[in-house]
Formats: C-alpha cells, structure tokens, sequence
C-alpha cells in the first residue's frame, strides 16, 4: 500500500484511504504545487489472482476515459505503471455512491431515481454514440457517485469495451450478477447498447424499492408489488428495460431518457384522472370554497406533524448507540425541513460526544449533507439560510480542526471555515475564530516546502509571510476574545512552527529574535489570560501543560538552529 504522507509520481502527496475494495485500494492525494485534490487508484500485484488480466483490464479503463469529455464522467490524469503496482490518478469525486446511500437509508423517492435515470441516460447515449460506440457493462449503484450538487458521476470503466460490428458474441462474462444482462454471460450474443439499458433498468429497480436484484428472492417483481405508491409509468419504464430478449428492450438511451421525462403521460392512472377531471370540472368548482377553508386547517396540522416528526426524530437518534441508525433518523429530519440548521447540529453534537471526529462518521456526515432534497441536496437547501448555512459551517470547521481522527485535521477544515467566515452571520467572537483558524487551515493547504508555487511557476506565499500572518492572529487576548482552547491552538501553532521550521524560517529571513520574542509573548499570555483562570476544566488545564511544554521544546530547536547558523 501507498504509505501516507509519501509522494507519488514527484508530485502527488498521498493524504488519507477513502476506498478499498478486493483488489484495490483508492487515496486521496493533493497535487501541492497547483492545490488540488485527486483520487489515486492502486491495484498491486499481490492482491490479484491474475495481475496480467486485471492490468490489461485497467489500461482499457484509462484507454477510453483518456478519450472522453463529459460532466458525468472522471478525468484521467495520469497513469503510474510501476513493477508490482498499477496507479490510476483521476478526478477526486467528492460524494459517496448510491450504493452507500441504499446501506444507509434504503429505497431512494421515485423523484430522485427519476432525476438520476435521466442523468444516467444521458451519459450512456453519449458513451453509446462514440465512434466505436463504448459499452459501460456494469452499472450498477455502487458505481454511481452523488455529488454535492445533486449530479452524479460514472465511475469504474474496467469492464467497459468498444463495440465491434463485425463480432457475433463476446467471449467472456464480464459484469454484476444480478444487474448483468443475459447476453453478458458468453456465447449468448454480443453486449451492445441494449446491455447497458438492462443494467439502468436493475439499477433505478434496486433504487426505487430497495431490493437488490442480485440477492433473494433473484426476481424482478413489478415494482409496485413493493411500493403501491410507485408510478406505474416509471413500473412500465423498468419493466421494459429488463426484457431477457433485447429486442424487446428500449432500442437507445435516448428513448429511456424521453419516457422519464414524460413518465406521468404513460401513468395509465395520469391519464384515467385527466379524463375523470374534464368531466368533474363543475362538482370541483362547486366545492372548491368548502376545501379552501378545509385547507387552512390541513396546512396547520401539516406544519404541526412535521414539527413533531423533525424533533421526535433528533430525539430518538441522540438516544441510539448505532451511529448508522442514528444518522438515517437525522436525515430524515433534514429531509423535512433542510434549511433549518438544529438537525445537522445535533448530528455534529452526536459524533463529538467524544471529543473525536472520526474518519468513519466523517462519510456519514458527508452522506447527510447530499441527501437528494427535491432537485437538489440538503447542503443545497441548507445554504439558503446564510445564517443557519454558518452556523453548520463553523461547527463543522472546528470539528475538523480540533477533533478530526483525535489530532484534528487543518486542510479538511479550511473548505467549512471559510464557509462559515464567508457568510458574515456569525457572533463577533465565531467570527474572530472562523478567521483565525481558516487562515492556518489555508496555509497548511498551500504550504510546500519552502514556497507555495502557482500554475504560472511564480512563488505565491513564504515561510516568512506565513510567519507574519501567525503572529497576527496570536495578537490580543485571544482567550478573552473567544476562548481557553482557540488562544491555546493558536499559540501552540507557533510553538509547532518554530519547533519543526526554525531553521527555514530563518533562511526566509525570520530573525532568531523574532522567533525569540514571539516565543516569550505567547507564553506570557497563557501565564496571565489561562493559567489564572480558575475555572479551567481538567482537559484545559493539561493543554495549558502541553503547550506551555511544547514552547520549552520549541525554545530549545530554536537555540539549536541558531548555533547551527
């Protein structure tokens, strides 16, 4: 495995594991120099049965995404083929997979299905009208990522092949069981266009209802035996789709696209109502004053249910010890009323109850905030209330910073306190804090090595600019300003600087008296603004010791770089 922290292809520093799978592990990697993230995908040798197959596999992959140019799918950026080793760096697609939406909330609103099928529709018919036409052969949920904005993104193309007219059949099954159509198991005629619309119609299937087509009971029942409230329009749609004879299927994806859209005007219930409705015309006029006043009174108790749903919900989730159930009950009350901030508050409080933000409850928070709202994502709706859109931000900031994996994490906190800092909402104090901590979050997202370099080649920001900046923000009574723990991060920020970089501060023209001086000025704040602070709660109190101990070992580095010098 690629060891974090080391540096792949000369530029690519490897951050953290955000997939593993059997075969292969994915990571997340900035390109320092131009401050970008991307995805690393790494099969080893080792982890494979037949290395040679699933690399030829791989270069097929590359090959074609190479080629193509399309919002739903992943850019490939470059492709490392080492002895032993396979590294594939691609777009870094930030969302979660339908997949892991179906494991953590189960069947997805029609609306949203449908949105998403039009989505999926448009991607194949461009993959599909390719000279030659690709055939992706394995959509399946798991291979669907949901971004934040509410649009998806086709991943995983090891399977896909380029349609050849002359060939009657291919050789080999290649695919999900389950969501593969009958064709994709050898010798019963060639994979084409047709495959991939079997394959749409198992996936909005699995979507809609919940059921996984490649566990029992193995049937694809009409969908509304699961759900009657499900449109026998979009029923029809699937049904279709999923035809053993191909054809008997839709012909393209365009024509699938077509129908979801107009999935309502081949509801036979749609068009049964449109009829009743020309002939009902006069009773409804007649009784349309008694439901206007019958209407009010349903609004009220509709507003009054939903309240109560929202809050039972929150109620309940902070009582479960299953994180997983727990985050289902709070989307479900973001789902209700996603501008208000107090669910993804309590959700946040929930994780913290340890201090600890982990990486695991990281992807639940993650999954919350693109929970499919209408068209759009909870996040989406969330940011509509700039107040409650800060709010959120700044919490999940400090969550990042101080308590991400026990030692917090700087970069993944930056994107949430410039958030929170942009909205301008916030109290005096949160907004002190938002801004302080954002400006080191930004220099730890930038730094590398002595200078942060532009796309252009030209130095953007040094060590020495970096110094200035901390010590701005350490000025004041910081602890006064906002609180105890802030003045103390803040502080011992310095002391990391000074113990880690002394010596290259130095060579960017930091003065050891400057080093010195600030050294003496942050602990002679925590000796007068925390230390005699007799309210200090035990956890407080030994930062006081740590930091206080930090700046002795940073005084004595810094001793160390001088004589050195």
């Amino acid at each position: 495995m690629l060891e974090i922290g080391s540096l792949v292809g000369g530029k690519y520093k490897v951050l953290s594991v955000i997939g593993q799978g059997g075969m292969s592990t994915v990571y997340l990697a900035m390109n320092e120099r131009a401050n970008k993230p991307w995805a690393i995908k790494e099969v080893r040798k080792d982890a494979v049965a037949d290395f040679r197959v699933v690399r030829q596999s791989l270069i097929t992959e590359t090959d074609l995404l190479k080629e193509l140019s399309h919002p739903y799918l992943p850019s490939i950026v470059d492709v490392i083929d080492e002895e032993g080793r396979f590294l594939i760096v691609m777009d870094y697609i930030e969302g979660n997979t339908l997949e892991k939406a179906l494991n953590l909330m189960g069947a997805q609103p029609q609306d949203y299905v449908i949105e998403w099928g039009i989505q999926l529709c448009d991607v194949l018919e461009y993959l599909h009208t390719r000279k030659p036409a690709i055939i992706y052969r394995d959509l399946k949920p798991g291979n669907i990522m949901l971004r934040p904005d509410g649009t998806i993104t086709l991943i995983d193309f090891g399977t896909a092949r380029e349609f050849k007219e002359q060939k009657n059949s291919d050789t080999s099954y290649l695919g999900t069981r389950g969501y593969a159509a009958p064709e994709q198991f050898g010798g019963m005629g060639q994979t084409d266009a047709r495959t991939d619309i079997y394959c749409l119609g198992a996936t909005l299937y699995h979507l809609v209802t919940g059921h996984n087509p490649s566990e029992p009971p193995y049937e694809f029942y009409p969908i509304r035996y699961w759900n009657q409230q499900l449109s026998p329009g979009l029923e029809y749609i699937i049904n279709k789709c999923i035809q053993n004879n191909p054809d008997d299927r839709y012909q393209s994806c365009a024509e699938v696209m077509y129908d979801l859209q107009h999935y309502k005007e081949i509801d036979k219930n749609y068009k049964k109502e449109a009829r009743i409705g020309v002939g009902l015309f006069a009773a409804v006029t007649a009784v349309a004053l008694v439901f206007g006043i019958l209407a009010g009174v349903f609004r009220s108790k509709a507003v009054e249910l939903a309240t109560y749903n929202y809050n039972s919900n929150i109620t309940e989730a902070k009582s479960l010890s299953d994180e997983t159930s727990a985050t289902s009950l709070f989307c479900r009350s973001i789902s209700i009323d996603p501008e208000n901030p107090d669910a993804y508050i309590e959700m946040i409080d929930y994780f913290l109850m340890d201090d600890v933000l982990t990486p695991d409850e990281d992807v639940l928070i993650r999954q919350a905030l693109i929970t499919p709202v209408g068209n759009s994502t909870a996040e989406k709706r969330l940011a509509q209330d700039k107040s409650g859109y800060a709010e959120v931000a700044y919490k999940l900031g400090v969550a990042y910073f101080y308590c991400y994996n026990d030692d917090g994490n700087k970069q993944l906190s930056r994107k949430w306190l410039d958030i929170a800092a942009g909205q301008k909402t916030l109290s005096q104090s949160k907004q002190i804090r938002a801004e302080k901590l954002g400006t080191i979050a930004q220099y730890y997202s930038k730094m590398d090595e002595e200078t942060v370099v532009s796309k252009s080649g030209d130095p953007v920001v040094k060590y020495k600019q970096f110094w200035d900046d901390l010590c701005v923000i350490a000025e004041g009574n910081i602890a006064e300003e906002d609180n105890p723990v802030t003045a103390l991060m803040i502080y011992g920020e310095i002391a990391h600087q000074v113990y880690d970089n002394s010596g290259k501060l130095m060579s960017a023209g930091v003065t050891y008296e400057d080093m010195n001086n600030e050294i003496n000025y942050c602990v002679s704040h925590i000796e007068s603004d925390i230390s005699s602070d007799s309210e200090l709660s035990k956890s407080e109190k030994e930062m006081v010791s740590k930091t206080l101990n930090s700046f002795a070992l940073a005084k004595n580095a810094l001793d160390t770089a001088a004589g050195g010098n």
